[in-house]
C-alpha cells in the first residue's frame, strides 16, 4: 500500500483507546493521516501529540451527529463495541444497543459525508441463521454481531454509502488484550515474579485457532478502507491454525520460570478459525500477514513484563 494515499486524509477511529484502536491510531498517524481518535472517556489512554481526541457516547445519536459534522471524515474505522460473551449474558440489551444501534447512529450521521468510506469491524463469532428454522444464536453477543452486519449492509443498499465489513480472527499483540495469548503471557510473567502458584487452565492441547497479529490486522483495515469493495465482508485472518499446545510450548520456551498449566481437555467452542482461501480477496488487494507468530508472542510477553515492572515500581 502506498502510504501517500492517506497523507492529509481525515481518518476517524472509534474505540480508539481499546486494544486494536491504539494500534490503529499509531498506524494511521504514521501513514500521515489526520487522525480523530474517538473515545468514551478521555482519561483512559494518552495518545501523545498530533492526535485529535474526541469524547463521544456512540449510544447518543445527537453526540454522534455532532461528531461527524465537526470532523467530516474521509475514512471511518469503526472498532468500538461490546465484545464479551459473558457480558452479553449479563446485559444483553446494552450489548445490542452498543453493537447495533450505535452503528446505525454512526452510519446515519455519515449520510452527511456521502464520499466517506467506512469499515465496520465485526466478528467471526456472528450468528448465521438457517433458513426456515427458529433462530438459535449461541449467545446475545453472536446475535448482536449478526444484526450489526445486516443493518450495515442494508444501510449501504438503502442510502448508497461506501460501507464494508471486516471479520478478524483472534488478534494478538502487545496491549490490553483479553485473548488467550495475552492471558497466558500474564500468567508466565506472574510466575516469574512468584506472585502466583496457581495453574493456568487451558482446554485440550490440540484445539486450534487462527491467530493474527493486531498490527497486520490494522494494515488490512487500511487496505480495505482505501481499496475494498463496498458491500463486501472480508475475513481478516492469517489462514494458519495453531494449537493451544503450540502456544503454551512457545511461551514456556521464553522463560526460565516454572509455569504450571492445567489441561482440561474440553472443547473451547467456536474459534473463528480461518482458511487459506479466505485470504484471496485481501491478497488480491496487496495485503498479506507479515509478522511471524513467535514475534507476536515475544512482543506480548515483553509488554506484560514491562507493565508488571511499572506496577511494582
Amino acid at each position: 500500500m502506498d502510504g501517500a494515499e492517506l497523507t492529509g486524509k481525515k481518518v476517524l477511529i472509534t474505540g480508539a483507546s481499546g486494544f486494536t484502536g491504539r494500534h490503529a491510531v499509531t498506524y494511521f498517524q504514521g501513514a500521515g493521516a489526520d487522525v480523530a481518535a474517538v473515545v468514551r472517556r478521555p482519561d483512559v489512554y494518552s495518545f501523545g501529540e498530533n492526535v485529535g481526541v474526541y469524547t463521544c457516547d456512540l449510544n447518543n445519536k445527537d453526540q454522534v451527529r455532532e461528531l461527524i459534522i465537526g470532523i467530516e471524515p474521509d475514512y471511518v474505522l469503526h472498532l468500538a463495541g461490546k465484545n464479551s460473551v459473558p457480558d452479553s449474558w449479563a446485559d444483553p440489551l446494552l450489548v445490542l444497543e452498543t453493537n447495533v444501534m450505535a452503528v446505525l447512529y454512526l452510519l446515519d450521521a455519515l449520510r452527511s459525508c456521502p464520499e466517506a468510506r467506512t469499515l465496520i469491524v465485526g466478528s467471526r463469532l456472528k450468528y448465521t441463521p438457517e433458513p426456515g428454522r427458529i433462530p438459535q444464536p449461541p449467545h446475545p453477543y453472536s446475535l448482536s454481531k449478526a444484526l450489526e452486519e445486516m443493518v450495515s449492509l442494508s444501510w449501504m443498499s438503502l442510502f448508497g454509502q461506501q460501507i464494508m465489513l471486516a471479520e478478524p480472527g483472534n488478534l494478538i499483540g502487545a496491549g490490553p488484550s483479553t485473548g488467550i495469548c495475552s492471558l497466558l503471557a500474564r500468567h508466565v510473567a506472574a510466575c516469574e515474579q512468584a506472585t502466583t502458584t496457581e495453574a493456568f487452565r487451558l482446554s485440550g492441547r490440540d484445539n486450534t485457532r487462527d491467530f493474527l497479529d493486531v498490527r497486520d490486522a490494522v494494515r488490512a483495515y487500511a487496505v480495505l478502507l482505501l481499496h475494498g469493495t463496498r458491500g463486501t465482508v472480508y475475513p481478516v485472518v492469517s489462514g494458519v491454525e495453531r494449537s493451544l499446545g503450540e502456544i503454551a510450548d512457545l511461551l514456556l520456551s521464553m522463560t526460565q520460570a516454572e509455569v504450571p498449566i492445567r489441561w482440561d481437555g474440553a472443547s473451547s467452542g467456536p474459534d473463528g478459525a480461518g482458511k487459506q482461501e479466505e485470504l484471496s480477496e485481501l491478497r488480491r488487494l496487496g495485503w498479506q500477514p507479515q509478522i511471524p507468530f513467535e514475534t507476536s508472542l515475544r512482543d506480548i510477553l515483553s509488554d506484560v513484563r514491562a507493565q508488571q515492572g511499572r506496577t511494582r515500581g
